[in-house]
């Protein structure tokens, strides 16, 4: 485990739950569609929370949202919507349970079109993460032309809570950006 003096700044003073995902988790690349989906959910249910109350809910999501199995999901309907506003361990507002409906059917085109999410995200990049090596936290912005792009073309194939500084997280999440401070362990080499 990375010194905590070490760790990038919002994770050196955070819950062991934090550490853990950002030593284990963020900024590392992902290609897994699965492992996308989540985030993205989990990344739209932090709209206008923090990460640590959405990162602390991520187990009732999982058991809510049937594993976050996406063909499940697209499938929903008021019955389920109704459980999820129901159910105290998710963020239950009205708009983010429907878009989680709405982005997994939106998920499940993209993947039909480029054979793979991974496969439409990481073409934004030529397949390679964007690393950049800011040495303060005031550096690292929360939006960037890329996530701008990404979030217009998410918003145009049907996605909801993909604004560009979400898309930014989410980026930074699934390791297409990789904001590791100078000098973070878990810094990509």
């Amino acid at each position: 485990m990375p010194d905590q003096d070490q760790r990038c700044a919002w994770a050196r003073n955070a819950s062991d739950l934090m550490k853990a995902y950002h030593d284990e988790e963020w900024g590392r690349p992902s290609r897994d569609d699965a492992y996308l989906f989540e985030l993205l959910v989990l990344e739209g249910a932090q709209a206008g929370l923090s990460w640590s109350t959405v990162l602390g809910k991520r187990e009732n999501y999982r058991r809510a949202l049937h594993g976050f199995d996406r063909a499940r999901i697209a499938g929903y309907g008021q019955e389920d919507a109704d459980r999820l506003l129901a159910d105290p361990g998710i963020v239950r507002n009205r708009l983010k349970v429907a878009s989680v409906v709405r982005n997994a059917r939106s998920f499940e085109r993209v993947r039909e079109e480029h054979g793979s999410f991974a496969g439409y995200l990481w073409g934004w990049v030529d397949g390679e993460p964007v690393v950049n090596r800011f040495t303060e936290p005031s550096q690292v912005p929360v939006s960037t032309p890329l996530s701008d792009r990404v979030s217009k073309d998410l918003k145009a194939r049907g996605f909801n809570f993909v604004g560009t500084t979400i898309v930014y997280s989410y980026l930074q999440a699934v390791g297409v950006v990789d904001d590791h401070l100078a000098g973070c362990p878990a810094a990509s080499a």
